[in-house]
């Protein structure tokens, strides 16, 4: 099979065990509920709703990781669907606390349903990935599944961390470089790390590689940040789906501006004048 064939094989199966989850478990749910979750992962709304399912690179990389060691990729479909729904978890919070009004070019969650509503949905998102991780169980002994969920729920804690220190930092001119790579860590880093780490360890890999694929998504994490920080001011709103002013208008303390701000130069200047 030809890797264009198998990735997009991939994501088919990866659509198909988010849908389980959700159907399985929120039968008899209000319909409204549950179409607020479908409009998040882009399966129905206003707009080109496919385009708003994003790419999927985080369960495609748990997959990938996990055949990468060797192992059936499709034993890692339950990991694969909870690191998604943790991403999307996290961009429902996420677009609330920096009140952005997109997200792949459609009105978020918040903007459509309110604020409550949309940390609810949100909630539903987590609880859901804890469902979806369970269903290693079928192909996994119970250590290898508790030791998962451990991964998994790191990740979540190191996520409320970079949240955390990213909106700390709004009100903060002289950041050292040092925290902003642990906010990246967290906000980035970690569900990335996750994400390899749990492909690993769903392919029977040993503890030093699973250890090794962690530190890889760590610095993967890092890199895809910055890149996402440049897009963030100088991005192509069209591409991007969000606006390139909410960063600085929050002044969020991003790459670039903490580069311009340790210079010391014009910039450093006017954005400490700035209101």
């Amino acid at each position: 099979m030809g890797s264009e064939n198998m990735l997009a094989e991939m994501r088919e199966a990866i659509e198909g065990e988010l849908k389980k989850v959700i159907s399985e478990t929120m039968q008899n749910y209000p319909s409204e509920y549950i179409s607020m979750l479908n409009y998040q992962l882009g399966w129905e709304g206003d707009g080109n709703a496919q385009s708003a399912q994003g790419k999927r690179i985080r369960p495609m990389l748990v997959l990938l990781a996990c055949q990468a060691v060797g192992g059936d990729w499709h034993n890692a479909l339950p990991a694969a669907a909870a690191v998604e729904l943790v991403h999307n978890f996290s961009l429902i919070h996420d677009d609330i606390q920096d009140c952005s009004e997109l997200r792949r070019g459609r009105p978020t969650i918040w903007v459509k349903w309110g604020n409550a509503q949309a940390i609810n949905a949100g909630d539903a998102m987590l609880t859901l990935a804890h469902f979806a991780i369970l269903r290693l169980s079928e192909s996994l002994n119970d250590a290898d599944v508790l030791n998962a969920v451990i991964l998994m729920q790191t990740a979540c804690l190191k996520l409320t961390r970079g949240q955390h220190l990213d909106i700390a930092f709004e009100d903060k001119d002289d950041l050292p470089m040092d925290l902003y790579w642990k906010m990246v860590e967290g906000k980035t880093g970690a569900l990335l790390a996750a994400c390899l780490s749990l492909g690993a360890l769903c392919g029977n890999a040993s503890i030093q590689t699973i250890n090794t694929f962690y530190e890889i998504g760590i610095k993967i994490g890092n890199a895809f940040q910055v890149q996402d920080d440049w897009l963030g001011i100088w991005g192509d709103n069209e591409l991007t789906g969000k606006s390139c002013t909410s960063d600085l208008s929050a002044k969020k303390k991003t790459y670039p501006i903490l580069l311009g701000i340790h210079q010391g130069k014009r910039f450093s200047r006017a954005w400490k004048e700035a209101d």
